[in-house]
């Protein structure tokens, strides 16, 4: 049985999410799926390194698949980027050691998440850029937030914390715990980019720590109230969910 490893990358604005559907066909694993399975002639289950959400992007998503028939790692890659839809590219294609698991060998995830806060609209960065509206920048003169409260805010949540409070699913069962690395909040030219580096998130987990950390940054939230949210493990106690399409996949951290 051959085992391959592919990295993907794709605009989640008009798909369902990345998780196969039997209502609908317009989600990412489903339409790889329905390319390799052309390819090779018979169905081919394609295991994602995690879920994304409907109208999430991805520049690293990483996926494998067996299948008896060997194929070059060059077919593949010609022949699903060939027959995909333009919002989805197979960047790479990689054979690997038969137990090679995209979620179960995952170490760890980047995520980044883009708010656009200057005067212009970003019309060409619209599908991946969340416009901050009226009712977050709290009337804020010039719309900048504070963003050292946030970092500040952000250094309570770094390390190993059971993050219920943050997870958007309520009827979770399994393990809340998680560990976050490293958040990184910076501005440019009007975008303001939170990148969030831990070993795995949550349902909703990075879009509720972005509109959480937003509420800081504008003054509705304290930094030191990070410690009363995690402990609370109370969905309610954390900031709003921000939308989707301002989220970014960039990477999924394998060991050597």
């Amino acid at each position: 049985m051959n085992n391959y490893k592919i990295t993907i990358q794709y605009d989640g604005t008009r798909y369902k999410g990345w998780q196969g559907q039997n209502s609908t066909d317009l989600t990412i694993q489903g339409k790889i799926e329905a390319v390799l399975g052309q390819m090779a002639g018979h169905a081919v289950e394609v295991i994602g390194s995690g879920r994304t959400d409907a109208g999430v992007h991805a520049k690293g998503q990483v996926a494998n698949f067996h299948i008896e028939e060997h194929f070059t790692e060059g077919k593949i890659l010609s022949y699903l980027n060939h027959y995909l839809p333009d919002d989805i590219c197979i960047r790479e294609v990689s054979g690997v050691s038969e137990r090679f698991h995209a979620r179960l060998n995952a170490k760890g995830k980047v995520y980044q998440y883009t708010c656009y806060i200057g005067d212009e609209k970003p019309v060409f960065e619209r599908l991946y850029t969340w416009v901050l509206p009226e009712w977050v920048t709290n009337g804020t003169p010039d719309r900048m937030p504070d963003i050292e409260a946030m970092q500040k805010a952000a250094e309570y949540l770094i390390g190993t914390h059971d993050f219920k409070s943050f997870c958007g699913n309520n009827k979770m069962k399994k393990s809340t715990v998680r560990t976050i690395y490293d958040i990184t909040i910076a501005e440019e030219e009007g975008y303001l980019r939170m990148t969030f580096h831990g070993n795995g998130f949550l349902q909703n987990m990075v879009r509720i720590l972005t509109g959480t950390l937003l509420e800081v940054g504008y003054g509705r939230m304290h930094a030191e109230d990070m410690e009363t949210v995690l402990a609370s493990r109370d969905r309610q106690m954390a900031g709003p969910t921000a939308p989707p399409h301002g989220l970014t996949l960039l990477e999924v951290e394998y060991g050597v």
